[in-house]
């Protein structure tokens, strides 16, 4: 199943891949260090303004939440 790759002397160059053998733990021992697409573009927006400062809770619920129908066949039951 190996393809042999033309050499640039007219002869015909092993596959250099041939006995090279990618097990689990070499798979499983490789690093990421690539951020997501959406952290890229966080970023990059950052950069050039940065952003208002969050609460890390809402000081409101959501809205909706505390006059849903859900809420209300609650409190009527």
């Amino acid at each position: 199943m190996a393809q042999e790759q033309p050499a640039g002397d007219g002869g015909t160059a092993p596959d250099p891949w041939e006995g090279v053998e990618l097990d689990e733990d070499f798979v499983r021992a490789a690093g990421t260090s690539e951020p997501s697409a959406r952290a890229r573009m966080l970023a990059a927006r950052w950069r050039a303004e940065r952003p208002e400062p969050q609460p890390w809770r809402a000081d409101k619920p959501p809205a909706g939440w505390f006059f849903s129908r859900s809420r209300r066949r609650r409190r009527k039951g």
